[in-house]
């Protein structure tokens, strides 16, 4: 016969009992464990499907997007060519009409009418002519192609506009290329 921690006697049928009350036990550790564990496995298959998506999801967005960007910049000058249509139309007008006119003045007059109406097409797109004759000389806004003697009044200011510079939207787009004053 065997003893317990307090010295007293057990019986075969009491180990016999206690061998069952452990095994029943363990054997409920081991089911729940095992349920922690498939739990835990389909919880990570449900996160791998969920990335998966995710990222098939993220890489059609890019495409998407680089497809729609390439368009927008193919396109991007769509609405300013459809605006300069007319102006080149009033041209060929033009250069029709120099073939059977005599007289100069009505076709400064048509010129003056159709570079009147490109102007104003360009400014509604937001270009600007830039004003630099009589301005101080701005290496941000200027490209100097010469410097010419002037006095002391004109040093340092522009004397002659050769090129003029443009803006688009408040952006130098075409710097003015003049004379400086020196």
């Amino acid at each position: 016969m065997a003893e317990n921690k307090e010295g007293q006697e057990i019986t075969e049928e009491q180990t016999a009992e206690n061998n069952e009350n452990l095994a029943e036990e363990t054997g409920t550790e081991s089911v729940e464990t095992e349920d922690k564990q498939a739990q835990l496995e389909s919880q990570l298959a449900e996160a791998k499907d969920k990335y998966l998506r995710l990222y098939a999801e993220f890489e059609n967005f890019r495409r998407r997007t680089a497809k729609e960007r390439i368009e927008t910049i193919q396109n991007a000058s769509e609405g300013l060519i459809k605006e300069l249509i007319p102006v080149i139309d009033d041209f060929e007008r033009a250069n029709k009409s120099f073939e059977n006119v005599t007289e100069v003045e009505p076709l400064k007059e048509g010129i003056a009418l159709i570079f009147n109406k490109l102007q104003k097409t360009l400014a509604s797109k937001g270009l600007k002519p830039m004003e630099a004759k009589d301005k101080d000389f701005d290496v941000d806004l200027h490209e100097c192609i010469t410097q010419f003697a002037a006095g002391e009044d004109k040093k340092g200011k522009v004397i002659d506009e050769v090129e003029k510079g443009y803006y688009l939207n408040d952006k130098v787009i075409r710097y003015a290329k003049v004379v400086v004053g020196s």
